[in-house]
């Protein structure tokens, strides 16, 4: 019987379909990676999250791997182009949290646009300041949208309805999906008003928007973040929504959201200055983080694996 890891929490339809597909299935949640690499001797299949780094030294150190999946849609912590080079499928689940990545985003453009979040806690201090928050509509901005898959299609079906214009740049997209407006990358930031990455988080994409991006911009713009931290440059940001060329941030990643992981101690000072700004929207990394996404994120995943185990 094929055996298979499950390294992380996640739904319990992930081992429930396995087993069902007859696979010898364990569910080890705690471990770091030299405990890890041990408990994975024997296994054709391992699941992960994201404690633990699925380098090359892993790969070589359990032989026996013939699939590593990825509860989600990020591989950064899998060397992915190392293990299908030694035989190991990579496989994720984008599919499973798209929908709620996509409404999630939409929150964040309403949250800046109406001043939601600010006019909230103004209430709550007893302040009733309307013109102060007088809004924005989203009906006829042009809305940027950098990586166009699951996560920027989801987005840019939800926004259909709102009277906006959906531009989208995908260096690496293969078809144009029809009637939707793809554009170069100088066209975009020429013409967006609002600019929303969803993109993965690579040695390319890392600080894809940092101050040459931002000089770029032929206005000043919105931007919103549900992708990785990483993604975008906090210095640069920062700088920017000091000067108005970013006219306000949602942000559901930070570069620094793992702060103590990270061995940083007290919180960047660029970090702070994203937290005390009336100009930002701050979400702890739960776009994709739903009731309905927790279970389609692991049954996606089972279908997947099962069909590259058998």
């Amino acid at each position: 019987m094929k055996r298979i890891l499950i390294s992380d929490k996640t739904h319990e339809v992930l081992p429930q379909r396995l087993r069902e597909a007859g696979f010898d299935v364990s569910v080890e949640p705690d471990h770091d990676y030299e405990s890890l690499v041990q408990a994975a001797q024997g296994c054709e299949g391992l699941v992960v999250r994201s404690k633990v780094i699925v380098d090359s030294a892993f790969i070589d150190r359990v032989p026996s791997l013939r699939c590593i999946g990825r509860v989600g849609a990020g591989m950064e912590t899998i060397d992915v182009d190392y293990a299908e080079a030694h035989g190991v499928c990579c496989l994720n689940s984008p599919e499973g949290n798209r929908d709620a990545v996509g409404e999630h985003a939409v929150g964040l453009l309403l949250a800046l646009f109406d001043n939601i979040a600010r006019a909230d806690g103004e209430v709550r201090r007893g302040l009733w300041q309307r013109e102060a928050n007088r809004g924005l509509e989203v009906g006829g901005k042009t809305v940027g949208i950098i990586g166009f898959g699951n996560m920027g299609r989801a987005f840019a079906k939800r926004l259909s309805g709102f009277g906006c214009r959906v531009i989208y740049y995908d260096k690496y997209l293969q078809e144009t999906p029809e009637g939707l407006e793809r554009v170069s990358l100088e066209t975009l930031q020429r013409e967006a008003d609002v600019v929303s990455f969803h993109v993965p988080l690579t040695a390319e994409t890392r600080h894809y928007l940092d101050a040459d991006f931002i000089a770029a911009m032929a206005r000043p713009f919105y931007l919103i973040n549900t992708a990785r931290g990483a993604v975008v440059d906090t210095a640069a940001l920062v700088s920017a929504l000091e000067s108005g060329k970013v006219l306000g941030a949602a942000l559901d990643v930070l570069e620094y959201e793992n702060m103590q992981a990270d061995g940083l101690g007290d919180v960047p000072e660029s970090v702070q200055y994203l937290m005390q700004s009336p100009r930002t929207v701050l979400t702890p990394h739960v776009a994709g983080w739903t009731v309905e996404s927790k279970y389609k994120l692991a049954a996606v995943l089972a279908d997947k694996m099962i069909e590259a185990l058998r």
